[in-house]
């Protein structure tokens, strides 16, 4: 069916602003550039992985209203590539260009029980939570959801970072609360902690989906996801679900982006029991799991963000490619902090193609890069990225017993 594309559309040539300097920006502005747009990103340092590969840089931290100002009267049009970014910041931008995701959207995204509040609210299917403050609010959240649960940081926390899975009350009274609350958002009205059901589950998968500012929208394949010690370790397409309930979790993730007016991307994380999907989390821009769309789907999910922020028409989003997946490259497969893995080794693996980040330091859980295959089978491709990991793994390990002997 043909789109109906908004009437000021912003067409190649423009400048599009980056707000954000790290990976995602990166490899939104590769994609940018190919479509024939300049980029120019608002980063720390000038040898930010995005800023290493942008038209232009402007430097400073996101508090610097000035250099935020200066930025965003030469862009056309902003992006951001992350969601912890100051509200006022937002409102500075916006002053100047179009930006997206909004404040609106942010504000939403910044705060888990303002999030599953929301798409709750909307009728959408989310995991069972309680607002909690304190061991004593925790108590009261196991006795109604269930030991055991998971408590997480309201706001900031990501990969991980800033939960506790507890199984009795006794375990509630040893969290550090008052030391590991964050600041309570303007939108919510207690100190910074949600308290959500374990769900027990058989999948956990991901629908990215793009929109525009007009409302038209697009979803890519459902991803099906890995993780290891909770950071994304290994992305599959196409799913193993049936195809009913692909188009379900395709349906949630339209309603959610929706919901919340997200202009750009939204990617929806779902765990799958049996018949029942449920909204882990959301991320109102690209997403790790959507990095596989690069090689496998005419149109990767950076060239849909770009579309989607432009106003232009979506790209078609379906794999081109019968099986592919995406494999994390994470600093522990690096011989040292500065010392590089055996990459002609790992680039003698066939059909394995590399995408690095260009950060300096590898540390361990820190996402350095990542691979991707493409193939005729997924057990194919999985095989593949498996052995590649495993060379690297090798080479670390070999340089590692050298070093201590």
């Amino acid at each position: 069916m043909k789109q109906t594309v908004d009437k000021q559309a912003i067409a190649p040539g423009a400048t599009i602003g980056m707000v954000g300097g790290g990976q995602l920006g990166r490899m939104f502005a590769i994609a940018a550039a190919q479509m024939g747009y300049r980029v120019s990103v608002f980063c720390g340092s000038s040898d930010e992985p995005a800023a290493q590969v942008a038209n232009t840089t402007v430097c400073g931290p996101l508090e610097d209203h000035s250099a935020i100002e200066a930025f965003a009267k030469t862009c056309d049009v902003i992006t951001l590539e992350f969601e912890n970014i100051p509200a006022e910041t937002i409102a500075a931008c916006s002053r100047h260009a179009p930006t997206y995701p909004s404040a609106d959207v942010l504000a939403v995204a910044q705060d888990r029980f303002v999030e599953k509040s929301t798409l709750q609210d909307a009728g959408l299917p989310v995991t069972p939570f309680r607002r909690v403050s304190d061991a004593a609010t925790a108590i009261a959240a196991g006795e109604n959801l269930g030991w055991p649960m998971i408590i997480k940081t309201c706001r900031s926390g990501y990969d991980g970072k800033g939960q506790h899975r507890i199984e009795s009350p006794e375990q509630a009274e040893q969290i550090d609360w008052q030391t590991n609350a964050p600041e309570t958002s303007p939108q919510s009205s207690f100190g910074g902690w949600i308290a959500e059901s374990l769900i027990p589950f058989d999948l956990e998968i991901s629908v990215v989906v793009a929109r525009t500012v007009d409302g038209r929208t697009s979803t890519f394949p459902v991803f099906e996801n890995d993780h290891q010690n909770h950071i994304l370790d290994l992305t599959r397409i196409p799913s193993t679900l049936p195809q009913e309930a692909q188009h379900h979790a395709m349906q949630i993730a339209t309603a959610a982006a929706e919901s919340l007016d997200v202009v750009g991307l939204l990617c929806v994380e779902f765990f799958v029991s049996g018949d029942d999907l449920r909204i882990n989390e959301v991320a109102p821009r690209p997403h790790n799991s959507g990095h596989v769309s690069i090689e496998a789907c005419a149109t990767s999910q950076f060239q849909q963000h770009v579309r989607a922020i432009c106003g232009l028409p979506l790209g078609d989003s379906s794999m081109t490619v019968p099986a592919a997946a995406m494999a994390n490259l994470m600093g522990d497969l690096w011989p040292s902090a500065s010392e590089s893995p055996n990459w002609p080794r790992f680039l003698d693996s066939p059909g394995v193609q590399l995408h690095l980040y260009g950060k300096h330091a590898a540390l361990p859980g820190r996402k350095m890069g990542h691979a991707t295959a493409v193939g005729p089978t997924i057990d194919d491709v999985v095989s593949r990225l498996n052995q590649a990991r495993d060379v690297l793994r090798a080479s670390s390990e070999r340089i590692c017993q050298v070093a201590e002997r």
